[in-house]
């Protein structure tokens, strides 16, 4: 058995996350980053402002190291939602770049606190909004990959690209005719088990 720093291990996979989601954004127009594919809007570039706002809020103001920048979807004000989707004035390096220094600033607190530092979720319930920073590193990981896989499959749905990230797509070998046999093998399975 190798040791484990838990601390490392999480924050190896916070980056892991923040790879894949950002990867989607490869190769597709502005139009294909913003566009709602499915019912409730979920949208390439939405996900990567949503999650530029999780890092600096738990990460920033969880532990009292403000970012400096206020975005504006972040103000009491906005309107509901205005997190999950890119105006037409927000381009997509404005919100990749906020990103990237969001996450930058996520890891300062990271690499600067102790896992056991104790921190304040003002927007959770009085009951646990104490936490320490493993128990945010846990949070912000798990939403991360959550949003990662929600960028999979609204990628898929834009233009049939899938994968893990590049040079690594982690799924299974198949040529496009295998996978259509595969997809019709499955219609057939559900169609029978819905006559049951």
């Amino acid at each position: 058995m190798t040791d484990s720093d838990p601390k490392a291990d999480l924050h190896r996979y916070l980056q892991a996350g923040r790879d894949a989601a950002l990867w989607k954004l490869d190769g597709l127009s502005e139009y294909d980053i913003r566009r709602p594919v499915v019912p409730t809007g979920t949208n390439l570039l939405g996900l990567i402002k949503h999650l530029a706002g999780v890092e600096l809020g738990y990460f920033g103001e969880t532990f009292g190291r403000p970012f400096g920048e206020a975005p504006s979807w972040l103000a009491d004000d906005s309107e509901p939602n205005v997190d999950m989707w890119a105006t037409a004035e927000e381009s997509r390096e404005q919100i990749v770049g906020l990103y990237h220094r969001a996450s930058a600033h996520a890891d300062e607190t990271i690499n600067t606190l102790p896992v056991d530092a104790i921190g304040h979720v003002p927007w959770w319930p009085d009951d646990r909004s104490v936490v320490t920073l493993y128990q945010i590193l846990v949070h912000v990981t798990a939403e991360t990959h959550r949003h990662a896989g929600h960028a999979d499959v609204v990628r898929e749905l834009i233009d049939g690209a899938v994968g893990l990230r590049e040079g690594n797509d982690n799924m299974a070998p198949g040529d496009r005719q295998w996978w259509e046999s595969y997809r019709s093998r499955l219609e057939r399975v559900a169609q029978q088990a819905g006559q049951k």
